[in-house]
C-alpha cells in the first residue's frame, strides 16, 4: 500500500519557520493525498504568523506553545494530538526547512506501514553534508553501538516515522530538546523494539543555518544519555556477580 492511498499524519515541529513550510505541504498534498499535517509551532515570534497562516490555509493544525519549550516537547505535543485525534494513525516526524524530500518521507511512510516498526530515514553523510555533522555521527554511531550493541546509521535524523501503536510509548520518554531523538532510541533499544533504517538523500542549505540546534549545549545533551545509558550497561554484569 502507497502513501498516496491511506491515512497518515505528518508531524512537523517548527520554530520561526520560513517559506519552505507552506511549499513542504503543498507538495505533501500533491503526493499523498490521505495525510495530515499537525504543525506545532514552539513559541515563535510574530514574524512567523503569516507561513503559519498558509499553513493552516493549507489544512494544516497548528498547536502552538505560548513559548519556546524545546523539540522534544514539541513532538510529544503533537503525539498527543495525533493519538487523540487520529488513534492508531501511523507519524511522521519530519523538519520543516527544506532538508527532507517529499519522496523521502513518502518511502519512510510507506516503510512503516509495511513493517508496523519505527523507521529512520537516514542520512548518506556524503560530500555536501557539513563536517560538523560529519564528525559528530560518526562519534555517536560509534557509542551508540557500544551501548547498546544495536547499528543506527543517523541517530539524529529529524526524518522518522512510527506506528500509531507507539504514541502512548513515545509520549512517556524522558527529554525536552535534542536529546529527546536520542532517548527515543536509547528507550527503545531497551524495550526491543525494532527499528528499519531507510537512506535518504538530505540538502543541506547555507550550510544548516536554518538550524536551531547549539553545537555546545545540545551536544552536551544528547551525549549525556548516551554514555550515562553505556555506564549503566557496563555495570550491570558487575553488579550481577557480586
Amino acid at each position: 500500500m502507497q502513501a498516496a492511498n491511506r491515512s497518515m499524519v505528518v508531524l512537523l515541529p517548527v520554530y520561526q519557520p520560513g517559506h519552505h513550510l507552506p511549499t513542504l505541504l503543498t507538495e505533501l498534498r500533491a503526493a499523498a493525498p490521505g495525510c495530515r499535517f499537525v504543525i506545532v509551532d514552539d513559541g515563535s515570534s510574530p514574524a512567523a504568523a503569516e507561513v503559519l497562516r498558509q499553513a493552516e490555509n493549507l489544512g494544516g493544525t497548528v498547536l502552538r506553545h505560548s513559548r519556546n519549550r524545546g523539540k522534544g516537547v514539541a513532538l510529544k505535543t503533537g503525539f498527543r494530538y495525533a493519538e487523540e485525534h487520529h488513534p492508531g494513525v501511523d507519524v511522521i516526524c519530519a523538519d520543516a526547512d527544506g532538508q527532507h524530500s517529499v519522496a523521502d518521507i513518502v518511502r519512510v511512510a510507506d516503510r512503516v506501514a509495511a513493517t508496523g516498526h519505527t523507521v529512520l530515514g537516514v542520512r548518506r553523510f556524503a560530500e555536501n553534508v557539513p563536517l560538523r555533522s560529519k564528525v559528530g555521527n560518526t562519534v555517536t554511531q560509534v557509542l551508540f553501538r557500544a551501548a547498546t550493541g544495536r547499528g543506527v546509521q543517523d541517530t539524529q535524523t529529524g526524518l522518522r516515522a512510527y506506528p500509531g501503536s507507539l504514541l502512548s510509548w513515545l509520549q512517556t520518554v524522558p527529554g525536552e530538546r535534542f536529546e529527546y531523538e536520542m532517548n527515543v532510541l536509547l528507550e527503545a533499544a531497551r524495550a526491543g523494539h525494532e527499528i528499519e533504517q531507510v537512506v535518504i538523500t538530505t540538502t543541506y542549505l547555507d550550510e544548516n543555518a536554518s538550524s536551531h540546534f547549539s553545537a555546545l549545549s545540545d551536544s552536551a545533551r544528547i551525549y549525556w544519555p548516551l554514555l550515562r545509558y553505556a555506564a549503566a550497561t557496563l555495570l550491570t554484569p558487575a553488579r550481577a556477580t557480586r
